[in-house]
């Protein structure tokens, strides 16, 4: 039973699905003496990370400290500044002009839209007809019934 278990702790280890509990479980389990032979050559694996877990280096470390240099930034806001200028200034002097076709494309637009337009009225007043003839009809059924 108890080997099914670490079998299963093992396949979610090496997936690293396990929580700190069950890996320190995995741990106890191949530091003792009762391990199973399908799973014993984990326990060199264990013993290694063991031995690498307890390693201090004698070594000082200096991180490289991070100067803030005004000289070094006021570059970053000047170029900032030279791109939006010159982002505003193309776009308020580029050319907008539009060409005759698509002056006469807007104009056609403009048309049909009006024309949809008028279509679209008088539908409207063509369907406000019918209902009052269903209106009628319906008043008509009534009275004959």
């Amino acid at each position: 039973m108890e080997l099914a278990r670490i079998e299963k702790l093992l396949e979610a280890y090496f997936e690293g699905n396990t929580s700190l509990a069950e890996e320190i479980t995995l741990r106890a389990y191949f530091k003792g003496n009762r391990v199973d032979a399908s799973v014993q050559m984990y326990q060199a694996l264990f013993a290694g990370l063991e031995i690498a877990g307890n390693e201090v280096s004698q070594r000082d470390i200096k991180m490289p400290v991070k100067s803030s240099n005004f000289q070094n930034n006021w570059w970053y806001g000047i170029a900032a500044s030279v791109i939006v200028v010159l982002t505003v200034g193309g776009m308020l002097f580029s050319n907008t002009s539009i060409s005759q076709k698509e002056k006469e494309a807007l104009m056609a637009l403009n048309e049909s839209k009006e024309a949809l337009l008028f279509l679209s009225e008088n539908l409207n007043k063509g369907t406000e007809q019918l209902a009052l003839v269903n209106q009628f009809t319906e008043t008509k059924n009534r009275i004959l019934k």
